[in-house]
């Protein structure tokens, strides 16, 4: 396998799998920008300094845990243990205690690297610690060590959210970033010409994979916001800015700003590519940025288990506005009977199945946990849990998540996420979730949360299923409606729907 970092060497390359371009001169190279956050930014040639010499430090160690602000400091502890061939854990620095202590006795880090004057809980008290310095080192820089041949080497280990449970450590091999990478680069048409912009989490595969590996493997750069403003999208995309990452909170804080922002609408019309990913983007959200901008959202698919699984491609003349595209080169995708675990083989758009996927995105298990590693497969295929159909042209419109969003009422199988579109086509509405809960008559009957726009005058459960009802069809209207102030959410903008309850 090729190193994860070709442009950490003498000379940057284009992204793994697009057309060579002549490589820049050694000292141009160092001098090209890797990393941005705010006011601090670091070249590759003092990426690789001061990555490097950490890296030497780190070397030989079993497993290290990152404490994992929106911080160089963090993307540096990251590309410092990829080079050694050590395995980091990225801590979500808003985890309570106990969620901590778990992940760290389950883990077994020998130290936990962080930026100095962090902070760290008394959960991670009896862990060595190492200060990331990004102070160049004096005189000439050593070399990075050698990255891992073996394909195989256990390069991350992401803990999943823990909704039934403690959190699971997925172990994420070199290969599976490797491979999703190349990947979204050939879907997006990624190159070292590019400058990312986004404000994601670094705890998580979005922020820290795509987000900052990503351009990094192709030799690109990233702006990393530290914290979301659309004034700081704006900005950084007018001074240069050519991709944007977001999740759907983001997109929608930007689609709700462009009326009175006309500098916004001109620096994401200047964009080459806007994508967002970790959850469904409401179709409304999709069409006010493609109204006002003129630049459309793609949509890709993902998960910590798997990376990146389908995406809509850079280069598709069509919208496929609330597709996730069809699967990236090398995925291979099914979707399978939920009851009879049989392949689904009409690309109809009506025919519900569970994703599977196999492929060299995928990890390699869950750590310490055979048991939980074993039940997510069903021979060599992943089994995602999330429910989706397929159009005529192989691409994969996702209905929800099995275990949340799936409804079986009056005998269909109807998935939450059209409902949940339908709903925020009402005007009378700012948020919506759909659950379902059970009746004697249907087996379940869809239950609608709803913010209302207009707090003092709530649109009511009949003229609500009346707009689904004109929209979807009469079995997929919901038959209740609750009121709420605002949706549960997590950290990377996903509607918590375990904490809706009547």
């Amino acid at each position: 396998m090729s190193a994860l970092f070709p442009a950490l060497g003498t000379a940057l390359t284009t992204a793994p799998g697009t057309d060579a371009a002549p490589a820049p001169a050694p000292d141009a190279a160092s001098r090209r920008p890797a990393l941005r956050f705010g006011e601090r930014s670091l070249s590759y040639g003092e990426l690789r300094a001061v990555a490097g010499a950490l890296a030497h430090r780190l070397a030989g160690a079993e497993r290290v845990a990152v404490w994992a602000t929106p911080s160089p400091e963090t993307a540096v502890a990251v590309v410092a243990a990829l080079l050694a061939g050590v395995p980091a854990v990225p801590l979500n620095p808003r985890s309570g205690e106990r969620e901590l202590a778990h992940i760290v006795t389950d883990s077994r880090p020998v130290r936990v690297l962080a930026a100095p004057g962090d902070e760290l809980p008394s959960a991670l008290g009896g862990l060595p610690r190492t200060d990331v310095l990004l102070d160049v080192p004096a005189g000439p820089a050593a070399a990075p060590p050698a990255e891992p041949a073996d394909p195989e080497a256990p390069a991350l280990v992401v803990y999943t959210s823990g909704t039934t449970g403690p959190p699971k450590g997925a172990v994420l091999p070199r290969r599976a970033i490797a491979a999703t990478l190349d990947a979204v680069a050939d879907a997006w048409g990624w190159t070292s010409a590019d400058v990312l912009v986004h404000a994601l989490p670094l705890f998580h595969v979005h922020g820290l994979v795509l987000g900052v590996l990503g351009p990094l493997r192709a030799g690109g750069s990233v702006r990393h916001l530290g914290a979301f403003t659309t004034g700081g999208v704006a900005r950084e995309l007018a001074d240069g800015g050519t991709m944007l990452f977001g999740v759907p909170t983001m997109y929608h804080r930007i689609a709700e700003a462009l009326d009175d922002d006309p500098q916004l609408g001109k620096a994401l019309a200047g964009a080459r590519l806007l994508v967002s990913g970790s959850a469904a983007l409401p179709l409304h959200d999709h069409r006010r940025i493609a109204e006002l901008s003129g630049r459309r959202v793609i949509e890709r698919y993902g998960m910590t288990e798997t990376l990146m699984n389908t995406s809509v491609r850079a280069d598709d003349p069509e919208p496929r506005t609330g597709s996730v595209g069809v699967p990236l080169p090398g995925v291979e995708l099914r979707l399978a009977d939920e009851e009879s675990g049989a392949e689904i083989t009409a690309y109809d758009g009506e025919s519900v199945g569970e994703i599977q996927v196999r492929g060299p995105n995928l990890f390699t298990g869950y750590l310490n946990r055979p048991d939980a590693t074993a039940a997510a497969f069903d021979g060599d295929w992943f089994r995602t849990g999330d429910m989706a159909v397929r159009d005529a042209d192989g691409s994969v419109r996702i209905v929800g998540r099995r275990a949340t969003d799936l409804i079986k009422s009056g005998g269909y199988k109807i998935g939450a996420g059209e409902i949940e579109n339908a709903l925020l086509d009402h005007p009378g509405v700012r948020e919506a979730a759909v659950t379902g809960e059970p009746d004697p008559d249907l087996g379940e009957r869809i239950v609608a949360w709803v913010v209302p726009a207009d707090p003092a005058a709530p649109p009511a459960l009949e003229e609500l299923a009346g707009h689904v009802a004109a929209q979807l069809a009469p079995h997929k209207r919901p038959r209740v409606v609750r009121h709420l102030d605002a949706l549960p959410r997590n950290d990377m903008g996903k509607i918590m729907k375990r904490a809706l309850h009547g």
